[in-house]
């Protein structure tokens, strides 16, 4: 059965640009991600809407975990926030270095939250959903510690 929730994210928005390029400024500095709206079509959805509204604005990253995931996102800024609804899990890509997944409770329990590889993680294949992968400025993402900040997620069109 389809939660109520995931009815509401189906139609957040349409995607007919395929090339999507998120430029996340952060109190580090700036890194891309490249999206995957073809494998992963409601966590791409649901990530730009986020973005679009501002949502992660002047948010924490709040989980740094060295050589594994750097994890943001969470309005409580305490890991157990959320958007206020949760969206299904999907294609089930794997985690290289520098690939952005949604951090989830359990499977289809994604919402508002995500992080970066730091290093391949094969154990997280089919249980998270990768969504986009840094494309340039994995340094900044190295570099991250716990409460920098995110000020602005832009969604580019290619």
């Amino acid at each position: 059965m389809i939660r109520p929730a995931f009815l509401r994210v189906d139609s957040l928005i349409a995607l007919p640009e395929k090339n999507f390029e998120v430029k996340i400024t952060t109190s580090k500095g700036v890194f891309y991600v490249k999206l995957y709206p073809e494998d992963s079509p409601l966590t791409v959805q649901n990530f730009i809407h986020l973005a679009r509204r501002n949502f992660y604005n002047n948010l924490i990253f709040h989980r740094v975990i060295a050589d594994f995931v750097v994890q943001g996102g969470d309005p409580s800024g305490t890991g157990w926030g959320g958007a206020g609804y949760e969206i299904p899990s999907e294609d089930l890509l794997p985690f290289e270095r520098g690939t952005l997944g949604i951090a989830t409770s359990g499977f289809d329990t994604g919402s508002c939250q995500f992080f970066i590889c730091q290093s391949e993680q094969p154990h997280l294949r089919g249980s998270y959903t990768a969504f986009g992968k840094v494309v340039k400025g994995m340094e900044i993402v190295d570099n991250m510690q716990i409460d920098d900040l995110i000020l602005n997620v832009e969604i580019q069109n290619n």
